[in-house]
C-alpha cells in the first residue's frame, strides 16, 4: 500500500498522509460514475442543487478546522485561509441559487405551433483535477458546477494538499448522494494520468499550462471536451496620472497575496518612465512593512511557499534574470533564518524582455518592473507574453483606461480599482492561459452538451 505524505512548508513537519489510489480503484470509480450518470441527469438541475445545498451549512460548521488544515498543509496565512473559505461560500451560494437558471431551457423559435428549444444536457463523467494554491475553494468551484449541470465526477486534488482533499471528500459523503455521482482519488501526477485515460466524457482542469496542454492532447485523441484554466503572467500598467499612494496597496495585494501563488496575480509591472523611480521606491517602502512569518500567527501577511520545489524553481528563475542584468530592489533570496520554505517579497528592476522573470510564469513573491514611454509601448509590453489570463490598467483618464484595456489580450481586465471577481462573471484566458470559461452562465454552459429540440 503506497501512501502520500503531506508536509507543512512552514516547518517541514509531517501533517498527515493518505493512501494512494490504485489503478483498479480508479477504474472502478469511473465505472461507478458511468453507471450513475443517467439517473443523476434525469433528476434535473433544481433537484441536484437541492441535494448539494446542505454542503453550505457543513462548511460553515467546520470552517475553523478547514482553515487550520489549509494553513498547515500549504502555508497560507490563517487570516487568508478564512478569506478563502468565505470566497468558496460566496461562489457556492451563487452556484446553488443561480446554477439551475444558468442552464434552463431556452426557446429560439416560437412560430404558431412550431417551437425550437435549446436544452443543456450533461456531458457525462468528468475527470476533475485541481491545484493546491487555493485548496478548498478550488474544490468548490471545480466540482460543484459539474454536479449541478448533471455530470458525475471523479475528482483528484493536488498531491500538495491531499488532506484538504480528504476533508472535502468527508463533507461530500455526508450529503448521501447516489452511489457513483461523486468520488475522489489520491496521488501524484501518475494518478491523474491514469484517471484521464479511463472511460470519461470530459476533462476539467485547473493548473499549469504545460499539464493543461498535455490534457488537451489527450482530450483531442479521445474526442471529448476539455475545460482548462491554466497559468498567467498578468500585466499591470500604471500611467503617469495614476494616484500612486492608493495604487501601491493594490499592487501589493495583486502580486503578493498567497505568497504570489495565484494564476491571475500581477506578475509584470509596466510603469510610465516619468514615475518609474517613485513607484519602485514606494513599493519597496511598503514591502518593508510586511510581516513574513508563521502562517498560524494572525498578524502574518506572507507565509511560506507551498513546497520546496516551488522555492527551487523560483530561485532558478531569479538567478537566471540576475545573471542577465536584473537588479534586486528588495528581497531576492530565501529567508535564511526560517526553517520552512520561505522566500522574501522581491522587487526586480533593470528588466528586459528576454529574462526568465518576464518570459515565464513566476509563481511566488517576485515582481519585475519595466518602464514604458508611450501608450502603444505599454500595450505591446502587456501583450508580450504567451499568456492572457487577466490584467489591470491604472489611469485617471477613464477613456484611456478603457482604450488600453480593450487592446490587452486577456480574459479579464480591471480598470483602476474595479474587480471582475463576481460569481456571475466568466473567468478564463486567451492564448496559453486556457480553453473555455468557468463561473456564471457561460461557465455552466461550458460543462454541457447543447441540444436543439424542434417541434
Amino acid at each position: 500500500m503506497q501512501t502520500l505524505i503531506s508536509t507543512n512548508p512552514a516547518n517541514n513537519a509531517t501533517v498527515g498522509e493518505v493512501t494512494v489510489t490504485t489503478l483498479p480503484e480508479i477504474t472502478a470509480k469511473v465505472q461507478n460514475a458511468q453507471r450513475a450518470k443517467r439517473a443523476w441527469k434525469m433528476l434535473g438541475a433544481a433537484q441536484r442543487a437541492l441535494m448539494l445545498r446542505p454542503l453550505y451549512a457543513l462548511i460553515i460548521q467546520h470552517k475553523d478546522e478547514i482553515a487550520q488544515l489549509i494553513t498547515q498543509e500549504m502555508g497560507k496565512p490563517i487570516t487568508a485561509a478564512h478569506s478563502e473559505i468565505k470566497y468558496a461560500l460566496d461562489y457556492l451560494q451563487d452556484f446553488l441559487d443561480c446554477g439551475p437558471g444558468y442552464i434552463a431551457n431556452e426557446i429560439t423559435v416560437q412560430e404558431g405551433a412550431t417551437k425550437h428549444e435549446i436544452v443543456y444536457e450533461p456531458l457525462g463523467v468528468a475527470a476533475c483535477i485541481a491545484p493546491w494554491n487555493y485548496p478548498f475553494s478550488n474544490f468548490i468551484v471545480n466540482v460543484i458546477p459539474l454536479l449541478i449541470t448533471g455530470n458525475t465526477v471523479v475528482f483528484k486534488h493536488s498531491e500538495e494538499c491531499p488532506l484538504v482533499g480528504q476533508y472535502a471528500d468527508s463533507l461530500m459523503q455526508q450529503l448521501n448522494l447516489p452511489e457513483g455521482v461523486y468520488a475522489q482519488v489520491y496521488g501524484e501526477g501518475t494518478v491523474g494520468q491514469q484517471l484521464v485515460e479511463q472511460d470519461i466524457n470530459l476533462i476539467s482542469f485547473t493548473g499549469s499550462s504545460k499539464t493543461g496542454h498535455a490534457l488537451a492532447a489527450i482530450a483531442g485523441k479521445k474526442g471529448i471536451k476539455a475545460v482548462l484554466e491554466m497559468g498567467g503572467s498578468d500585466p499591470a500598467v500604471i500611467f503617469e496620472d495614476a494616484p500612486l499612494d492608493e495604487i501601491i496597496p493594490q499592487i501589493y495585494a495583486r502580486r503578493f497575496d498567497n505568497c504570489g501563488q495565484i494564476c491571475c496575480a500581477v506578475k509584470r509591472l509596466i510603469v510610465h518612465e516619468s514615475i518609474y523611480d517613485t513607484v519602485v521606491e514606494k513599493l519597496v517602502d511598503y514591502l518593508r512593512t510586511i510581516k513574513v512569518g508563521d502562517p498560524l500567527d494572525p498578524s502574518t501577511q506572507i507565509g511560506p511557499l507551498a513546497a520546496l520545489r516551488q522555492l527551487e524553481l523560483l530561485e532558478s528563475q531569479v538567478a537566471a534574470s540576475l545573471a542577465q542584468g536584473a537588479v534586486v530592489a528588495i528581497g531576492g533570496k530565501k529567508a535564511a533564518e526560517k526553517v520552512g520554505v520561505y522566500y522574501l517579497p522581491t522587487v526586480l528592476t533593470h528588466i528586459h524582455r528576454d529574462m526568465s522573470v518576464w518570459k515565464e510564469e513566476i509563481f511566488g513573491p517576485v515582481l519585475p518592473i519595466m518602464a514604458f514611454r508611450t501608450e502603444e509601448e505599454a500595450i505591446m509590453l502587456a501583450n508580450d507574453t504567451p499568456y492572457g489570463l487577466s490584467a489591470v490598467v491604472f489611469s485617471a483618464d477613464k477613456e484611456r483606461g478603457y482604450r488600453v484595456a480593450a487592446q490587452i489580450d486577456a480574459g479579464c481586465v480591471d480598470i483602476n480599482f474595479a474587480s471582475h471577481w463576481r460569481p456571475c462573471n466568466p473567468f478564463g484566458g486567451y492564448k496559453a492561459s486556457g480553453l473555455g470559461r468557468i463561473y456564471g452562465k457561460w461557465g455552466f454552459q461550458e460543462l454541457c452538451q447543447v441540444k436543439v429540440i424542434a417541434q
